[in-house]
């Protein structure tokens, strides 16, 4: 046997002798009266400090869900506040108006009252506009719902953009067909007798585009893109489709 052996094995030997020596004093101090008490004490603190450990787990955890909670309710604020701000700034323009009785006090005196009376018929002869029916834009929940691969990688305000051109050409064309025909050019003349010819027996009293319209008040392509977007709003129930004459008419649901 090498002497780097024998040494190796000695000291590991050693080792041994020296563990067993400290496990046997262990013993013996606990089995001494005035020492009992303090391992039993520390026996105690370490129960103790034990349980204030799981206690401290359990708090972090319940601390963890509040934390996950209160990003979630975040989260649908501001989804919330998005869409009250987008509701905000997009008023139909179709919906009633306060009127004035409503929204004024009345502080005439009782001789005045005459003048009221007329100017109150004057209101009631004039020729109120006919208002004018605009395509509601698309809620997140709504752009949400629609299918991958009817979307695609259009974004939800991508699709808006299209409705609010769309707006603007059907405000265009109804602008000039409730012009009266003598304020025409002969331009606007044009368009009004096209607007005219358009029209179908299944279109009477609706509200509704074509290609040529959205071209001519709004600059949009008539790309791939754009009928992509009308599939969405049809499928979102913005818009239907009538077609006669080699000619789709984008109908406002």
């Amino acid at each position: 046997m090498a002497s780097s052996d024998l040494e190796g094995l000695c000291t590991h030997i050693n080792m041994k002798i020296s563990a067993i020596k400290k496990t046997l004093q262990l013993r013996n101090i606990g089995q001494e009266p005035s020492f009992r008490s303090m391992l039993c004490n520390i026996g105690n603190e370490m129960y103790l400090l034990h349980d204030l450990l799981n206690k401290m787990e359990e708090e972090v955890q319940q601390q963890e869900k509040l934390k996950n909670l209160l990003k979630e309710l975040q989260k649908s604020a501001e989804r919330d506040l998005d869409e009250a701000r987008h509701l905000s700034e997009n008023i139909p323009t179709y919906l009633p108006k306060p009127t004035a009785c409503c929204t004024t006090k009345r502080t005439e005196k009782p001789e005045e009252e005459p003048k009221v009376v007329e100017s109150e018929r004057a209101k009631k002869t004039t020729k109120k506009p006919i208002p004018v029916k605009k395509v509601p834009l698309i809620t997140i929940e709504e752009f949400q719902s629609v299918p991958t691969y009817m979307k695609g990688r259009l974004t939800y305000n991508q699709v808006n953009a299209v409705v609010t051109d769309i707006n603007k050409a059907v405000v265009g064309k109804y602008k000039i067909l409730h012009q009266p025909l003598k304020s025409m050019n002969a331009a606007v003349r044009n368009l009004y007798h096209r607007f005219l010819k358009d029209e179908t027996k299944d279109t009477k009293g609706e509200f509704f585009v074509v290609e040529a319209d959205i071209e001519e008040f709004a600059n949009l392509k008539m790309d791939k893109r754009f009928h992509t977007i009308l599939n969405i709003l049809r499928h979102c129930q913005r818009l239907r489709e009538v077609r006669g004459s080699n000619l789709v008419r984008y109908v406002i649901c």
